[in-house]
């Protein structure tokens, strides 16, 4: 068999492959004999119908069609494998079937041609000294004292409260009941048409003014134990229940019962309700250590993210479509399973016409993917940046201790992928140590590219949660936190 190659554009490489005419005259005669054996032509047994009867019937056309099919698929896999092509996906016909069809002579040579994409060539133009930014997260001391405050605040005591009115802190017990407000001119006496869902019995609420709607809390603010008010509030616009807002309201509320927070004081014996740690200073430690350690890490990702997307500028790579759609189905299967595990019907969200959408702007981020994948493991082939059996199996070990319940692993599937992880890292790291990255304050960097990007990368989500709420009963929700 004679194959011609040619290098072609998205990684592709074409084939031109000539089929000798033994061939095309075997596979037709076979074609015919496999026909004679099972077609079923009135007057004749099975097998036993006359070739000329046969031709007639069935139409050379139909059986030149039915041999082309078997000399096309022979051909490509038989031309892939004698020209050693590391060939990825479905090889493609270049070849127009109606013309190979004209042109096909059973006894003489045919030619087609076909394409078979190819893992691409990477062409790293720079990958050491390279200069960037990246935001630095600094350690927050405040976030200690406000994370005792949280725990603080869970164990407060509610205790009744008498001889005053309801002030901002205080925990009430209301009945209420929403209606909507009165348009201008309307007449006095009508009755307000009430608002659905927008009422409670015995409804406990702490006095903070980001609890409810605006105008409800501080309506409430003054009020006397057994009192009733007529309170005026307003829906923000937006509004999750769309048609609510923006709307005024009237709420006609009853305050049952004031309670105030006794809350504990910050000491050991706190320290020992709320931790494993016998003294607050222990305590105090660990907090120190565990938010100096969440800022480390975040400065770390984010020298990271701003490596690679400063490498990505000096990376020429000509991508396979079948690289693209294979990652872009991984996408989506990732975004299938963890919307399952949150309890969502994932058969109702991925129809059939919200799934070329979602595959069309996962599009972006897939290509993005793909180029650092390759780009990486390029920097590891160049630098014989490796990781040692002993790694792999400290780290296989180290997982398999922190997910006990976990009965049936794949152990050699967990090995490859720590394997990929670890090898990431390490090239990572090695690239980080040759480059010069400046840390800038928090915040300081905000392209318009990147929020586009993160926008981009939410519009699957965003509407398949769209989706999902559509999909269910609408319900009135007046709390704002």
């Amino acid at each position: 068999m004679k194959v011609t190659q040619e290098k072609l554009p998205a990684s592709q490489i074409g084939l031109e492959i000539e089929i000798t005419p033994e061939i095309t005259k075997q596979t037709y005669e076979q074609v015919i004999k496999n026909l004679a054996s099972t077609a079923n032509i009135p007057g004749f047994r099975k097998g036993k119908v006359p070739r000329p009867i046969l031709l007639q019937r069935l139409g050379t056309t139909r059986i030149k069609a039915a041999a082309l099919e078997e000399l096309i698929q022979d051909g490509i896999e038989q031309a892939v494998k004698q020209e050693a092509i590391p060939a990825i996906g479905q090889p493609q016909l270049r070849s127009s079937f109606e013309d190979l069809i004209n042109n096909y002579e059973p006894g003489k040579p045919l030619t087609i041609s076909a394409a078979v994409d190819v893992e691409p060539e990477v062409n790293l133009v720079q990958y050491t000294d390279l200069l960037f930014q990246a935001e630095e997260v600094k350690y927050d001391p405040e976030r200690v004292d406000s994370s005792l405050e949280k725990e603080r605040q869970e164990l407060a005591t509610l205790i009744p409260v008498e001889g005053r009115s309801a002030q901002i802190g205080d925990i009430a017990v209301v009945d209420f009941k929403g209606s909507f407000a009165r348009a201008e001119g309307e007449d006095e006496t009508a009755e307000l048409e009430p608002i659905p869902g927008a009422e409670a019995t015995d409804f406990q609420v702490e006095l903070q003014e980001d609890k409810f709607i605006p105008g409800f809390i501080s309506g409430i603010i003054g009020m006397n134990p057994e009192e009733t008010r007529e309170i005026a509030a307003q829906f923000p616009d937006p509004y999750a229940n769309e048609d609510l807002a923006g709307k005024a309201a009237t709420f006609t509320v009853t305050l049952k019962e004031l309670k105030e927070k006794e809350l504990p004081e910050i000491n050991d014996d706190f320290a020992q309700e709320i931790s494993d740690f016998e003294t607050l200073e222990e305590l105090r430690a660990s907090l120190v250590e565990r938010y100096q350690k969440e800022a480390d890490d975040k400065t770390k990702t984010n020298k990271q993210e701003a490596l690679l997307t400063e490498l990505l500028k000096h990376v020429e790579v000509d991508l396979p479509l079948t690289l693209v759609e294979q990652e872009v189905d991984a996408m989506l299967t990732q975004t299938a399973m963890r919307l399952s595990q949150q309890g969502l019907d994932v058969r109702k969200l991925f129809t059939q016409d919200i799934i070329p959408q979602l595959r069309e702007r996962s599009r972006t981020e897939a290509i993005e993917r793909i180029k650092r994948s390759l780009s990486l493991r390029e920097v590891g082939k160049r630098e014989s940046i490796e990781v040692t059996p002993e790694e792999i199996a400290a780290r296989v070990k180290e997982l398999l201790e922190q997910y006990p319940e976990e009965k049936e692993v794949d152990e050699d599937r967990l090995r490859s992928i720590v394997e990929n992880e670890l090898l990431t890292e390490k090239t990572i790291d090695w690239l980080l140590e040759h480059s010069s990255v400046e840390l800038v304050p928090e915040g300081s960097l905000s392209p318009a590219e990147e929020t586009e990007a993160a926008e981009s990368n939410a519009d699957a989500d965003a509407e398949i949660s769209q989706t999902e709420e559509e999909s269910s009963e609408p319900s009135t929700e007046v709390t704002e936190g």
